[in-house]
């Protein structure tokens, strides 16, 4: 079994399709083709349905299912507003079930609308620079230069190590690997030891400055890519749209089967994170390019003054970039696969701090609430996450507790309604995704325990805890990483 597969957990097929606008052509300019373009793998695209109008459709069924909702929800609320307030019966039922079943039913109206125009091969690749944050990663950085080593890349690939003031074995480690693996010719290593932890802001930002081309790629340093994954990140970039100037890769769960916690998160990137990232870049603006594998120009990085520093810099830079006018892309088939949280402890520290930066974000681009474009409704859902998890953890939880002792205010029978729209957004999602393993020549790992719990629980695992992001970065509570 090769790297690849003991890290996939994985099944076979297809590729599919997803959104963004007309197709570009291989080159890096983004000059427009004919319309019946023929992809990488072969497919050809005849139609095309504008993405104002994909957006416009997702927006009206949406609605009609919130019109829906409130209208049998009545009774619901009525009883609730007679035992408390109307006031708060209506704030319940709004975070509890009207919002998140429009923003739900939004996603999934949108992902049977996405038509993603095809990869097409380039002329040429060009040079890439790979940059590899590390801060106590001596058991991790040889994996990640191993799967580098193993890149198919036609082009120039220039890997930089940068060592943040690790106090372990983690620049011996990266040199072993440096002088020990076999990496092509066309590949170069070189490791940046700074002696000062500073953050990883600023060894990104010393990396771009040293960077020998002006495509930049980020890799985490316990993260594995695919062979080919550097050429779809590249092709996905030089197709998208002409003013993409970021594309997030595709980040799955490498290590799933550790504990019933990773076997969560294995879901939660291959259902949630992906599923969220194809809308927001059928809408032209994913708004994580992620740290952990997306791909940057690096004028548009220099514009924009590079990583900000913060505790969320990646998010804060793609929203940068956003607020520049620019678009940013999702690779759904560019797949890299990364070490999750084995405990519930290290996890709740992620999520915390993944909370924390989208409050940063927040704040240091607030003008994009105003902006004229698809995502900036995107940008508003985010201002509604606060509310909807102060409901959830102190409302909704005791309600399901209350329900078990016969008191079905918050949680009863008019909650079941919820049921058919989630196992629909369930499965729309697995068919989506499950084409694009098959695509890659990987398995869906049926690890339906996992699943299950996914399905009814991990909101409770999750949502209290991005309350204690969003609340230690309100209160300006001190930074940190947190998870090392």
């Amino acid at each position: 079994m090769s790297n690849d597969e003991a890290w996939a957990n994985v099944e076979v097929g297809r590729e599919f399709d997803t959104p963004a606008a007309e197709p570009a052509s291989g080159n890096l300019v983004g000059a427009h083709p004919k319309q019946n373009v023929r992809s990488a793998s072969g497919q050809s695209r005849r139609y095309y349905i504008p993405v104002r109008a994909k957006f416009l459709i997702a927006l009206a069924l949406a609605g009609s299912w919130l019109l829906f909702s409130v209208i049998v929800s009545r009774p619901w609320y009525e009883e609730l507003g007679a035992v408390t307030h109307p006031l708060f019966a209506l704030i319940c039922l709004t975070f509890i079930a009207y919002v998140p079943g429009f923003m739900n039913a939004f996603l999934v109206v949108s992902l049977l609308l996405d038509r993603r125009p095809p990869r097409v091969q380039l002329d040429h690749y060009p040079g890439l620079t790979v940059l590899v944050a590390a801060y106590q990663e001596e058991r991790t950085i040889i994996h990640t230069l191993a799967s580098l080593a193993k890149e198919n890349y036609p082009g120039e690939i220039e890997v930089l190590v940068l060592n943040d003031g690790s106090t372990d074995k983690t620049v011996e480690a990266a040199e072993r690997g440096r002088t020990g693996l076999h990496f092509k010719p066309n590949v170069t290593v070189k490791i940046l030891d700074f002696k000062e932890n500073r953050g990883k802001a600023a060894v990104l930002n010393d990396g771009l400055a040293a960077a020998s081309h002006d495509l930049i790629v980020t890799v985490d340093a316990d993260t594995r890519l695919r062979a080919d994954s550097l050429t779809k990140l590249v092709e996905r970039l030089s197709n998208d749209p002409p003013n993409t100037v970021a594309v997030a890769g595709a980040i799955l769960v490498g290590n799933s089967r550790a504990t019933l916690m990773a076997g969560l998160q294995e879901w939660d990137y291959f259902h949630g994170i992906a599923a969220v990232k194809r809308m927001q870049s059928m809408y032209h603006g994913t708004l994580v390019a992620q740290g952990a594998f997306s791909i940057y120009r690096k004028g548009a990085l220099v514009e924009v003054g590079g990583w900000a520093d913060c505790i969320g810099e990646d998010i804060v830079l793609t929203w940068a970039l956003l607020s520049k006018g620019w678009r940013t892309g999702y690779a759904e088939d560019a797949v890299a696969f990364t070490s999750a949280p084995t405990s519930y402890r290290v996890f709740a520290l992620q999520r915390k701090r993944w909370a924390r930066g989208l409050v940063e974000a927040l704040a240091r681009h607030e003008p994009l609430l105003f902006k004229r474009r698809l995502t900036t409704m995107f940008i508003w859902w985010n201002l509604l996450f606060l509310p909807m998890d102060v409901v959830f953890t102190f409302v909704f939880l005791p309600g399901v507790i209350a329900a078990f002792f016969g008191y079905f205010w918050i949680a009863g029978p008019m909650t079941l309604l919820t049921l058919p729209l989630a196992l629909m957004w369930n499965l729309v999602i697995f068919r989506i995704q499950q084409r694009m393993f098959h695509g890659q020549g990987l398995k869906v790992r049926r690890h339906w325990g996992a699943l299950v719990v996914y399905i009814v629980g991990y909101a409770a695992l999750m949502q209290p805890v991005s309350l204690w992001g969003y609340s230690s970065e309100l209160i300006g509570r001190q930074k940190k990483w947190g998870t090392k």
